[in-house]
């Protein structure tokens, strides 16, 4: 069975491999997720499984997010996650997915919240260049045009400004699974990851 897992990144640090390679690797504490619901495509229309991760205290538990849970005699967690699967016959709810559904060398995808860099220029943001600084220029950090002034007269939507920089979704895809700690549920993911250290994130095979 393949499905993807919540964790939580802890930061990076490298291993080296069997030449003496230095591996940059991101250490990700994922799981154990239950299954919380199962999605099949008689009752719902389309089958998928339903995770949950990170026990959440009783008390900032209301009833209709409580019963959900509750219902299947199950702990209510903090984050829930849902990914489609081909066979959702073969989950039942309550079983635990781990770090065993991955293996070394392994492809996966990766998706989180990228840092958050509050205001940022258009410069920072989109990587403009700037203008002359010398020969009496005063528009050295400007953004220059933003669009023509007759026709259309207006500054069209999408076009690139200062604003805020990160906190936002973001997926690396195909990065390599370095290595599997079933004990700690710990995974070494090759490269960086989105987000700062204690963010959630899922990781779903490629």
């Amino acid at each position: 069975m393949s499905t993807g897992i919540l964790g939580t990144k802890i930061g990076m640090t490298q291993i080296f491999d069997e030449t003496g390679t230095a591996i940059p690797v991101s250490v990700i504490e994922a799981g154990p997720c239950p299954i919380i619901s199962v999605k099949s495509m008689l009752r719902h229309g389309y089958e998928a499984i339903q995770i949950g991760y990170l026990a959440s205290p009783p008390k900032k538990v209301n009833k209709p997010f409580g019963g959900h849970f509750y219902k299947n005699n199950m702990t209510p967690m903090k984050y829930l996650k849902e990914y489609k699967t081909n066979q959702s016959e073969n989950y039942d709810i309550g079983v635990y997915i781990t770090v065993e559904n991955f293996y070394k060398n392994q492809l996966v995808n990766v998706s989180g919240i990228t840092i958050g860099k509050g205001f940022a220029g258009h410069q920072k943001r989109h990587n403009f260049s700037r203008g002359p600084k010398t020969h009496g220029s005063r528009n050295y950090k400007s953004p220059g045009s933003i669009g023509a002034g007759t026709n259309p007269a207006r500054v069209l939507p999408k076009t690139r400004m200062a604003g805020h920089y990160g906190a936002k979704k973001t997926s690396i895809r195909k990065l390599k699974v370095i290595q599997v700690d079933a004990k700690s549920n710990i995974l070494l993911i090759k490269g960086s990851i989105p987000g700062k250290p204690g963010s959630i994130v899922s990781i779903t095979p490629s």
